[in-house]
Order: structure tokens, then sequence, then C-alpha cells
């Protein structure tokens, strides 16, 4: 059955020597593998340029539930992405983002507030002018909001330890191992006040930003139990170095 929905492309693998399956997290029908060409020929309408990290597409697919890949019969750019091609730090940031986005979203049931906050993010990157180098910090504390362990904050006090097996802050050493000294404690406090408004407000060093995105990528790894390795992490960390 034909629908058109709105998508953004998370990832590209291998799928014969003519077609890949692409990974696109969609308004209507959350996570969705497709089935894409990679040439424009005869039979396809649809350029495989088209399907790059953090692509927003409008796509009219041919969806049934009890196929595990789909495929899409039209597809155009919804949002035309120029500096995030062209930008090598908006470049990095996009990849590291769709390529985590890809890994800790499971789900394949549609959540439409997601998928705006993914909309708005891009958005965001695209058209900001100012530095973005703490934008894919805003984006990762965000984003444990809608995975269901965003740190809470609300018992803050100067001297605790935030533990990250649990989410909250302690007055005391937890027992495991998995805690921010209370230096670094104080700093992620400050950091849950960080948004893409005032994210160039926060000076931070490219080793303070390595060891804060390693913290928050800990955290994660703490909370979900299928949650692997970045790859793009080190192309990430060069851009910023």
């Amino acid at each position: 059955m034909q629908h058109k929905t709105r998508g953004i492309v998370l990832h590209n693998s291998s799928y014969s020597d003519t077609y890949s399956i692409t990974l696109i997290y969609t308004e209507e029908f959350g996570r969705v593998s497709y089935l894409t060409a990679k040439s424009k020929g005869r039979k396809t309408k649809v350029s495989k340029s088209l399907f790059h990290a953090l692509a927003v597409l409008d796509l009219e697919v041919d969806h049934r539930n009890l196929r595990d890949i789909q495929r899409i019969k039209e597809a155009k750019a919804h949002i035309p992405l120029v500096s995030l091609l062209t930008n090598p730090v908006k470049n990095a940031i996009g990849i590291f983002l769709a390529e985590l986005i890809g890994k800790v979203v499971k789900e394949v049931q549609t959540d439409k507030i997601f998928f705006d906050f993914l909309l708005q993010s891009v958005r965001i990157l695209e058209l900001t002018e100012k530095s973005c180098a703490n934008f894919h910090l805003v984006f990762m504390i965000n984003l444990s909001r809608f995975l269901g362990f965003y740190p809470d904050a609300s018992c803050y006090t100067e001297g605790m330890f935030f533990d990250m097996q649990n989410g909250i802050f302690v007055r005391y050493k937890p027992l495991h191992l998995h805690f921010l000294n209370s230096d670094e404690s104080r700093f992620f406090y400050s950091l849950l006040r960080i948004k893409y408004e005032n994210m160039t407000a926060f000076n931070l060093t490219g080793s303070e930003r390595k060891a804060i995105i390693s913290a928050i990528l800990e955290y994660y790894r703490l909370h979900l139990s299928h949650f692997r390795e970045i790859k793009s992490l080190e192309v990430l960390h060069e851009v910023f170095c």
C-alpha cells in the first residue's frame, strides 16, 4: 500500500551489487529499512545522492507491515541541506548523530514528537551561523529524554557525585565504579542547562569536549544493552582537535 511520509536518513549499507539498504527514521512508521538503488536507471526515479546522513526527505513508499525491507517509489529533499554537506564540522557532526540515532533507536513504532525533535535539530544544524562545536552535546543530552534516562538533577547541591548507573546525583560515592567525581559532576550539572540557543556560551577545550562525550556515551551504554561502538566518533574528535 502506498503512503506519503517524511523521513530522516540514518545509515546506508551494501545489499548487493546494485542495491543498498537505507535506514530511515520516518514520521509515519518510525525506524524503517528501505531498498535503494546504488545508481539511477530506467527502473528507479530516485537518486542515491539523496540518501546522505541526516537528509530530510519527502517519500512516497510502498509499505507492507509483514515485509522487513520496504520500497521507495519516489523521494525528494524536504529541506535542502547545503552547509551540512559542505561545512566539514557540520558534516562530521551530522554523520556522528545519524550513526548515534541508528544505534539507539530500535523501535519501529512511530513517535511524532521524537520525529519533530530530530527534524528541528537538523534544521538548526543546517541554518546556524554560530559555532556548532557543542551542538552534538545538546543533542545527546536531549536525546536521553526520549530514551527514558534523562539525568535527574532536581536534588543537586555542591559536592555531590553523579551516579551514572542510576541517573541521579548522590551525596556519597556510589559503591560501583560508574560515577563522576564532584568536580566532574559540577560541570555535568551545569551542562544540563545547555540548549541550542545558548550552546556558544559554553567555552570548552577540545580535551574537555572529548571527555564529556566519552562520559555521555558511557552513560548511554549503561542504560542501553544494545548500544555499540560509534565508528564515526574518532572523526568527530579529529575535527575538534
